[in-house]
């Protein structure tokens, strides 16, 4: 592994009293203390959000997040069919938010919430499990949908990132994603159950805080299954902000995490037109990770409001590769449900 993954081990502020981040890097748990107080920037600028993702190997997927980015809170809860190639996705939007939603301001603590007439929605925390409850009027259709899962979160290595920008020193990303977390419970929509199964369902949690940048892209891919028996996972992205101090590549097995350098995310392209639903590689200059991703569907979103921009391809797909353990044993893995995004926002 390279000098530039800086490891943070031992609790430590985000920020110092000018509002930049005190010690970029990566850790296996959330050392760093997160303070909205101390942040410099505007209270429209900040960002805030969990999101979770909840994928099971029937093929069917769950996504849900409540946000808080500033001058506006996009609140939001996706159903996705991939046997089908169907999904819709509900969004509530909430101006002008900034703060007032309350987020946690830490992962490992709190209760996420958002309520309206329509939507009522909230992330709990617990002792080695966090629960989902979602009750949403006029989903799709006019039907409702109704959502109740428990993740089991074992003691287990994270990946935690704490990223600046090089052109704005007040601009940071914080960010935790937690993989391998077994999923129980189901779905209620349109008259059909969608039941979870531990042993081969699985969530992922993204939770961030910062305050960035107008115009980024960036690249993500994650993903979890079953190996006999152990939970295997990933998280792989770059292109947000400065990572010179470290990437945000890792993969899991068994709850203990093997950090990566960098990956490349190669999507196919015709007459300089990426073609997201077309098979592409990932690799690791480290040689460690390699998987070859077969897309099934790509749930594309445009939206420009001239001032705020949003180009998103969010493809889900199966992937099948091999990883190398810190003790040298190879992994291998095959048809991992899982997906792979790229994304340009200007907002």
């Amino acid at each position: 592994m390279s000098d530039r993954n800086h490891e943070v081990t031992k609790p430590t502020p985000l920020l110092d009293p000018h509002g930049a981040l005190t010690e970029p890097g990566w850790a296996r748990q959330l050392y760093w203390t997160y303070d909205r107080n101390a942040i410099r920037a505007p209270k429209f600028r900040i960002k805030e959000w969990d999101y979770y993702l909840v994928i099971s190997e029937k093929g069917y997927g769950f996504a849900f997040t409540v946000s808080d980015d500033g001058y506006v809170g996009l609140e939001s809860v996706s159903l996705l069919n991939f046997n089908t190639k169907w999904e819709h996705t509900e969004t509530v939007l909430k101006p002008f938010t900034m703060g007032k939603l309350k987020l946690p301001s830490t992962v490992s603590d709190g209760t996420t919430s958002y309520r309206d007439k329509r939507l009522q929605m909230d992330f709990y925390k617990t002792p080695g499990k966090r629960r989902i409850q979602v009750s949403f009027k006029n989903f799709c259709d006019e039907k409702p949908l109704f959502a109740d899962i428990t993740l089991d979160e074992p003691e287990c290595d994270k990946l935690v990132i704490a990223t600046p920008w090089a052109e704005k020193k007040t601009a940071f990303y914080y960010n935790c994603k937690i993989n391998c977390m077994r999923a129980s419970g189901k779905v209620v929509f349109d008259g059909v159950t969608y039941e979870l199964d531990p042993k081969t369902d699985f969530g992922t949690l993204d939770w961030g805080r910062g305050v960035w940048t107008y115009d980024n892209t960036w690249y993500w891919s994650s993903g979890n299954c079953d190996l006999d028996g152990h939970a295997f996972g990933f998280n792989l992205g770059y292109g947000f902000g400065d990572t010179s101090a470290a990437s945000e590549n890792i993969f899991f097995y068994d709850g203990v995490g093997s950090k990566l350098d960098d990956v490349t995310f190669a999507i196919p392209e015709k007459d300089g037109v990426k073609q997201y639903t077309d098979p592409w590689t990932f690799t690791s200059s480290d040689g460690r990770f390699y998987a070859d991703f077969v897309p099934i569907m790509d749930r594309a979103a445009k939206i420009d409001l001239k001032v705020i921009i949003s180009d998103q391809h969010q493809v889900f797909g199966r992937m099948t590769g091999h990883v190398v353990l810190d003790d040298g044993r190879r992994i291998e893995f095959r048809d991992l449900l899982c997906f792979a995004e790229d994304v340009h926002n200007k907002y």
